[in-house]
């Protein structure tokens, strides 16, 4: 009898001990996974006042679309959660549609050698960082139903695992759902 409650014991510490360290890895895995988020979103906004310079050498009196953006960046690199990271990026991107708008206006800055480069850039960092996003998304969900379901969520009540924000766009704005549209 002694025997079998000493095995019992052991199976039940090894999977204590296994779900905990499945804790950890989910929640590594999640933060690697957002870093790869901020990464993207770092090159986006080091790339957006290089954008706006270009746009106004050719559009000086569209003063509101470039102030927009300027506002949008700085209340993007300012959020300091997902959630308020997620709102502000939104209007980051309505922000530059506009500018994009007023480059649609100027032909010879559409010819423009650095906005085209500018352009393409930005194209590829709009996609990278929808990739970091699903990445992010992916292992912040495994989280998440690991904190919820049965029996692992014991070992994540006793050690205060708690879930993780998802990184999604604000589902109130039609225009926030668009990706940034940088072709012409």
């Amino acid at each position: 009898m002694g025997t079998i409650l000493l095995i019992i014991l052991i199976v039940v510490v090894l999977w204590g001990v296994f779900s905990y360290n499945k804790f950890v890895t989910l929640i590594n895995r999640a933060k690697e996974a957002w870093s790869d988020i901020d990464v993207q979103l770092k090159r986006r906004y080091d790339l957006i006042p290089n954008l706006v310079n270009t746009v106004k050498g050719y559009a000086t009196h569209e003063s509101d679309a470039f102030e927009n953006v300027t506002k949008a960046r700085a209340q993007a690199m300012g959020a300091q959660n997902i959630v308020d990271k997620g709102k502000t990026e939104n209007m980051l991107a309505s922000a530059l549609k506009s500018v994009f708008a007023v480059a649609e206006a100027y032909p010879d800055l559409k010819a423009n050698q650095n906005f085209l480069s500018l352009q393409s850039e930005l194209s590829d960092t709009e996609n990278k960082i929808q990739a970091a996003r699903r990445f992010y998304n992916g292992n912040v969900r495994d989280l998440n139903i690991a904190v919820d379901s049965f029996p692992s969520n014991i070992v994540s009540n006793i050690f205060h695992f708690v879930k993780m924000e998802l990184f999604t766009l604000d589902e109130g704005e039609a225009a926030a759902k668009q990706p940034v549209e940088v072709k012409f």
